[in-house]
């Protein structure tokens, strides 16, 4: 780690460093940062575990540069980071580094881990239940995250039954706003739709963001046999037609792709 941070030191080093690194700043490497924390879930999620090491330190570097950044601009350096978030492990692991009992089921080492990240917020003044979710999270985590915030304070349905005809309800909003009214009152009700189903996964102990990411890879791998199988009779997609591909698409769900 020192090595990496003496590299990066290097390359933003205004003298004699990189143009390109010297020229960037927090928002600019901020979507890199979430890049390459996707890319890390990805290669997890393939169990692509000869890629992991390389995403890992690619995800390593992220760290390096922003605490980097941070020092030139005199806020905190990579030590402060690397104490802080040791500090915030122990004192959220009282039961492996302090005296509390580990003969916890894993529900409960939950409810004690949020009762400690409450007090966190509450001594940075956060007074409000959905205070410090992240706005830079993707929109299904953090539509989650809201969800769990405003339920354990009783703000939730009672049951799948409730969220189930919430969703009816919300496509039917849907279908009026797209034949009665405008653009923007249709993506609104999109959006409502979109928030209800991310709370029917949480009901259903699914995570919408996994579940997506599961459904676009299923759909990548059909969509690739249709053209593999189209490429066999020297045709492109765009030389098919709707009810071919569709064939060719129920016969990848019938190879159990």
């Amino acid at each position: 780690m020192r090595r990496l941070a003496a590299i990066m030191a290097c390359l933003r080093d205004r003298e004699t460093g990189c143009p390109w690194d010297i020229e960037q700043d927090f928002a600019s490497i901020a979507p890199y940062t979430i890049e390459e924390a996707y890319e890390v879930a990805d290669a997890i999620e393939r169990a692509a575990w000869d890629e992991l090491e390389g995403e890992l330190g690619d995800l390593a570097l992220q760290v390096v540069y922003h605490a980097q950044m941070a020092k030139e601009a005199g806020h905190f350096d990579l030590l402060a980071v690397l104490r802080a978030i040791s500090a915030k492990m122990i004192a959220r692991h009282p039961h492996v580094f302090g005296d509390d009992s580990r003969d916890k089921s894993a529900a409960q080492q939950t409810e004690d881990w949020e009762k400690i990240k409450s007090a966190e917020r509450a001594a940075k003044a956060e007074k409000g239940v959905l205070d410090g979710v992240a706005m830079g999270l993707p929109a299904l985590t953090r539509a989650l995250k809201l969800q769990k915030r405003a339920a354990r304070v009783g703000f939730d349905w009672p049951s799948t039954k409730e969220v189930v005809e919430k969703i009816v309800e919300e496509a039917q909003e849907l279908v009026e706003a797209r034949d009665a009214l405008g653009p923007e009152e249709t993506a609104e009700e999109y959006g409502d739709m979109l928030f209800v189903m991310v709370n029917l996964g949480r009901h259903l102990g699914l995570d919408a963001e996994a579940c997506l990411r599961a459904a676009n890879a299923k759909f990548t791998r059909r969509f690739e046999f249709i053209e593999s199988e189209l490429a066999k009779g020297g045709k492109h997609p765009d030389q098919s037609d709707l009810a071919e591909m569709d064939g060719l698409w129920n016969a990848a769900k019938r190879a159990g792709l």
